[in-house]
């Protein structure tokens, strides 16, 4: 696997940070209480690894149930069961994290590209108490995919054994079956992501 960009991991380290700041004050649980209720996803980074795959499709792991309210009306739930069959590219934000403001505008390109090869996305807003910011964000960048609003990060901390919660942003890319396929501890272009997206929905 290749190293990432000197320039992501820079961004990467200032946002956990500043996550990490927070999650001294409000107690985000981590380690092991990171446990997927239900699933069989356990993270693992061989050598401190940024960009993560796993292959072949046979020893990928499910996270536990990804349900939470809709950013943009929080009567309504959304589930990762809502995109049977399709690819899912799950990504982590907040709006008050610099690389999340930068990278939307390539996942939303990505998104455009590959959503009638049968490619969901579907975002984790977190650590955003006040919920007009991201909705704001939402609307000025013209992001058309949802999002679940999560500010205590408990869908996140629900998604699988060991995930680093801490990391925003990260993007999780799931196959046809709910897999995860590949994990991206850091900000993301399109030439990073769309390949690998593509791929996965040429899978059998």
């Amino acid at each position: 696997m290749r190293s990432p960009a000197p320039r992501g991991r820079t961004l990467v380290t200032a946002c956990v940070a500043v996550v990490m700041a927070v999650a001294a004050l409000t107690g985000c649980s981590t380690g092991s209480d990171a446990v997927a209720q239900g699933g069989t996803f356990e993270f693992v980074a061989p050598g401190g690894q940024t960009d993560i795959f796993y292959d072949p499709p046979a020893d990928r792991g499910r996270p536990g149930p990804l349900a939470g309210p809709d950013l943009m009306d929080t009567d309504r739930t959304i589930s990762l069961d809502d995109f049977a069959g399709k690819v899912v590219v799950i990504n982590v934000w907040g709006q008050w994290c610099a690389p999340c403001r930068t990278e939307i505008s390539q996942l939303q390109q990505v998104y455009e590209a590959t959503r009638d090869q049968g490619v969901a996305f579907l975002g984790i807003d977190v650590r955003d108490n006040n919920i007009d910011a991201p909705r704001d964000f939402v609307v000025d960048r013209g992001v058309t995919f949802p999002s679940i609003y999560d500010p205590a990060m408990r869908t996140m901390i629900a998604f699988g054994g060991r995930y680093p919660t801490t990391v925003i942003p990260s993007t999780v890319v799931l196959d046809r079956q709910h897999r995860v396929a590949a994990v991206f501890l850091r900000e993301l272009l399109a030439e990073d992501l769309q390949p690998v997206v593509e791929r996965l929905a040429a899978e059998q």
